[in-house]
């Protein structure tokens, strides 16, 4: 008897891609038997493919706001001619349904997301409603597989990635008891000020702990680096790491991450370190990690735009967080 082929697609970021994958657990369970591939953008696909029950990870070229279509077309012959029986796309944007269609599943499931092309909703064969943006990003991702009667399973939403294997882990050491401490995000306005980070390595310093710091491989994210050592010249900081497996094998180290809203911070979540999520623009009542051993402090109301990528206003949200409420509560996570 043929299997069952499932295809899911979520052409989004880093940080979004993780989030899903509690949704696509429960895709899983609900269906056991099924041959499970996955969509995701190139930079994204190496994280599911430490994943042994996905089937096939399919990564496909994205450039923002660019079509590549000399790379994307072999990519398209070859999903159709896997001949899926079902595909669900979990975003429902443009480029989403575009594929849904293209790579031609019989039963096709997508959001019925607002604004877009006129013929997006023509692109599924079902359609459901877009969950309210209050909700935590990996519920909406769940809410959309009730399209196809998958149970809603609450036990199944933190995120759990695979470690790396230890002779991994060893290449890449860090000192003992260390708090990893990221700096950056692909928004500035995200980004908690670097005075308050100096400040918070001298306390953690006289507490006895050791801290790392880190942060993106742009130019802009390596001055944030530079910043800091310009007022604390003694700060240890992890070079440029050659792959999201070498940044995660650093993960598995932290004694606890702390980090602004960035995929960063979900990968270390789901590799088992303990998170201190610092969240400004962004609610993290949407996109905190989950779990027990996962903290998130919220930043104060701002009518900044999400569209921006620096925060416009006199005192930005992400400054509104206190160094001593991040202090006291890194302290507790770490006694």
């Amino acid at each position: 008897m043929k299997k069952l082929r499932i295809l899911a697609i979520k052409f989004k970021y880093l940080g979004d891609v993780i989030i899903m994958i509690p949704a696509l657990r429960m895709l899983r369970r609900h269906y056991p038997e099924a041959e499970l591939h996955v969509l995701v953008a190139s930079e994204a696909a190496p994280l599911l493919q430490r994943l042994d029950w996905i089937d096939r990870v399919w990564a496909f070229p994205r450039s923002r706001g660019k079509v590549r279509l000399s790379e994307s077309m072999p990519q398209i012959k070859a999903l159709r001619a896997v001949g899926f029986d079902r595909s669900v796309d979990f975003v429902g944007n443009d480029r989403g349904a575009i594929l849904s269609r293209l790579v031609g599943a019989k039963e096709r499931l997508g959001v019925a997301a607002p604004m877009g092309f006129r013929g997006r909703k023509l692109c599924y064969t079902t359609t459901i409603e877009e969950l309210d943006l209050t909700r935590h990003e990996s519920v909406r991702d769940a809410y959309v597989l009730s399209g196809w009667d998958v149970p809603f399973l609450k036990e199944e939403l933190e995120i759990r990635l695979v470690p790396p294997e230890d002779d991994i882990v060893n290449d890449t050491p860090l000192p003992e008891r260390s708090v990893i401490c990221h700096l950056s995000t692909s928004q500035p306005k995200k980004e908690w000020s670097i005075s308050n980070w100096a400040e918070l390595y001298q306390r953690l310093r006289q507490d006895g702990h050791r801290t790392v710091f880190t942060t993106g491989p742009s130019e802009r994210e390596q001055k944030l680096l530079a910043d800091l050592r310009a007022i604390s010249p003694g700060i240890d900081a992890l070079p440029k790491l050659p792959s999201l497996e070498a940044f995660m094998t650093v993960m598995v180290q932290a004694r606890l991450f702390i980090s602004p809203d960035t995929a960063p911070l979900h990968l270390a979540a789901g590799v088992g370190a303990p998170t201190l999520g610092l969240f400004g623009p962004t609610a993290s009542s949407r996109w905190a990690p989950i779990g027990e051993k996962h903290t998130a402090l919220q930043g104060g109301p701002c009518p900044c735009s999400g569209h921006l990528d620096e925060c416009d206003q006199p005192v930005r949200c992400i400054d509104t967080i206190a160094l001593n409420e991040v202090y006291i509560t890194a302290k507790a996570m770490l006694a």
